[in-house]
């Protein structure tokens, strides 16, 4: 398998707000999933957010770049309020600075990797298509695919897939990525060629949200790790607070079982 194309490591300043959410909440009928949420992420920073099922870690990941529509809150990006608790016109802005990367590739089987990733770059960035194609060959070779550019999803296995779809989001040219358990659908021996690529991004500065079971890539990737559980951010800091000494009864027992298997 080609190995995936280490992005260029540069210094990374972390300082800018990138994404700023106040009280946060998202409410189904009588279920509460998020509970008052506040969370500010920097620029260049890596954030591992781990928890149970049902803890409302995907539902926060989708709000932030509103896939869900939060029921209240604020959300704030580079400093520009995108979201007041009503619908936003700035839709479109908000969903070109935030790639996102889902477990399932959604990835249209009648195009090949470059038409796929080449798309939404035509569709929603206005890019010509000869662009279009041009740069999606160069994220394909950066994510180590530059031999499957030609190829048809069906011909590719989960991890490349997985891989196109990183490279679909990337050639937006997006400010955050955000991943929602982007290794949970695949074979374990896939696994590595996605975290990989995920790597190569952190060590070239991209903003990340990773909602991840992967607690080795957390403790070795993330600036900061955030425990979720119920619907609310329970615990937070460097992974070695989090996950080596975390405070919370609650951390403490759910890193004893995913540790323990």
């Amino acid at each position: 398998m080609t190995e995936p194309i280490k992005q260029p490591v540069r210094e990374v300043s972390r300082g800018e707000t990138i994404l700023k959410i106040n009280n946060l909440r998202k409410v189904y009928g009588d279920l509460e999933v998020l509970k008052d949420i506040d969370l500010e992420i920097k620029k260049g920073e890596v954030i591992c957010v781990l928890g149970p099922s049902g803890s409302g870690k995907s539902t926060m990941l989708r709000c932030l770049n509103l896939l869900e529509v939060p029921t209240a809150g604020t959300l704030e990006l580079k400093g520009e309020m995108i979201f007041d608790g009503k619908r936003t016109e700035k839709l479109d802005e908000l969903r070109q600075e935030t790639g996102m990367v889902f477990q399932s590739f959604n990835l249209f089987p009648n195009m090949t990797a470059k038409e796929n990733v080449s798309i939404a770059q035509i569709r929603v960035r206005g890019r010509k298509k000869q662009d279009a194609h041009r740069r999606s060959i160069e994220e394909l070779t950066k994510v180590g695919l530059e031999a499957k550019v030609d190829e048809y999803p069906d011909r590719l296995s989960g991890g490349q897939q997985q891989r196109v779809a990183i490279a679909r989001a990337l050639a937006m040219d997006p400010e955050v990525m955000l991943f929602d358990e982007v290794t949970s659908a695949l074979d374990p021996e896939l696994v590595k060629g996605v975290l990989d690529v995920m790597r190569g991004l952190a060590d070239s500065g991209m903003t990340m949200i990773c909602v991840t079971h992967e607690i080795g890539f957390a403790r070795e990737v993330a600036d900061r790790v955030i425990f979720m559980d119920g619907g609310y951010i329970v615990e937070q800091g460097p992974p070695d607070d989090v996950l080596g000494n975390p405070k919370e009864e609650r951390t403490k027992k759910f890193l004893g079982l995913v540790l323990e298997h």
